[in-house]
């Protein structure tokens, strides 16, 4: 392919290196994919079906975990069949599908987190303009501009990357990603793709990231002015997002940084860093949430309760 193609499928080269590990892996794989649909599947049916949770900061956090069930499902399914399979093949179309929903996942969790620190930056700073400010149509526009976010220029990297011509077929990931298919192609090509693409992902996902570092500091600077108890409860409310913040804006460092690094010899640390940021955001999320906001935990341990009387009713 010197001149370049238009190949109808690509390769994965990796799962050839762990041929005797797959059944292993794949439980184990199954176990931490049957965790994520769980944990998040209780957080969304106790916000949804609990009305005084019918608010700005607990929709936007069912936000996220539909966001975290939307990127696994993009990826653990299909990483199942690849382990389980002796041809490790992907069709052309089902690569740049996975990777639209990987990194529309990944924008979009940077996203909705945005709009969680901006609603704790109005619910601390100006408190008394909160429930005029975050309404639940501003909430569900904001929302829509924050999908529309993710969707429009990846659907854009998308089209421009389809397009190059390709000098091979081979992907040494686990999963397709952009960059994976962009240093296959041609020539002059790979340059401007790459270009185009770190332009897109500095603007998409580093200026979310800096807007949340603004609405933190300015809540911190708030709350250094201000009561014990007040610092008290703003940090309770805080921690979650900060700690999700953090622990999601170094899974993804770990995979831009790693991505366009290729080391064989420590070839088994960069797979796993690789798909940190498809791993720990959606387990860590829902347990986050979950264990420190006390109206979620509240309901949850209410609904386990509910559900062992159930199983197991008095004489």
């Amino acid at each position: 392919m010197e001149n370049g193609t238009m190949p109808s499928y690509f390769y994965f080269t990796l799962f050839k290196e762990f041929v005797h590990l797959r059944y292993f892996i794949v439980i184990v794989t199954f176990l931490v994919y049957f965790a994520i649909v769980l944990f998040n599947v209780i957080i969304l049916y106790v916000v949804l079906k609990e009305r005084s949770l019918h608010e700005p900061m607990y929709i936007l956090i069912t936000c996220l975990s539909v966001n975290d069930l939307y990127g696994s499902a993009g990826f653990f399914p299909r990483l199942i069949i690849d382990i389980l399979s002796d041809t490790n093949v992907i069709s052309r179309s089902a690569c740049f599908v996975q990777i639209y929903i990987i990194y529309t996942y990944a924008i979009s969790e940077y996203t909705i987190l945005t709009l969680m620190a901006y609603d704790r930056y109005v619910a601390i700073c100006h408190p008394l303009k909160y429930h005029k400010t975050m309404t639940s149509k501003v909430t569900t526009l904001y929302m829509g501009i924050a999908s529309l976010y993710a969707m429009f220029p990846m659907g854009l990297v998308i089209f421009f990357s389809a397009r190059l011509p390709l000098c091979g077929t081979d992907i040494a990931r686990l999963y397709c990603s952009n960059w994976s298919v962009v240093r296959l192609s041609c020539g002059v090509s790979t340059s401007t793709n790459n270009i185009f693409g770190f332009f897109v992902t500095t603007t998409t996902v580093f200026l979310p990231a800096f807007f949340i570092l603004y609405t933190y500091v300015r809540i911190l600077i708030i709350c250094q002015k201000s009561s014990k108890e007040f610092r008290g409860k703003a940090l309770q409310t805080c921690l979650p997002h900060i700690i999700s913040f953090v622990n999601y804006s170094i899974a993804s460092f770990c995979d831009i940084a790693l991505s366009r690094y290729d080391s064989d010899k420590y070839k088994f640390a960069a797979i796993v860093f690789s798909v940190e940021f498809l791993v720990l955001p959606p387990v860590c999320n829902p347990l986050i949430y979950g264990l420190n906001l006390p109206e979620i935990r509240k309901h949850i341990l209410c609904l386990f309760r509910r559900s062992k009387i159930a199983h197991f009713p008095s004489k």
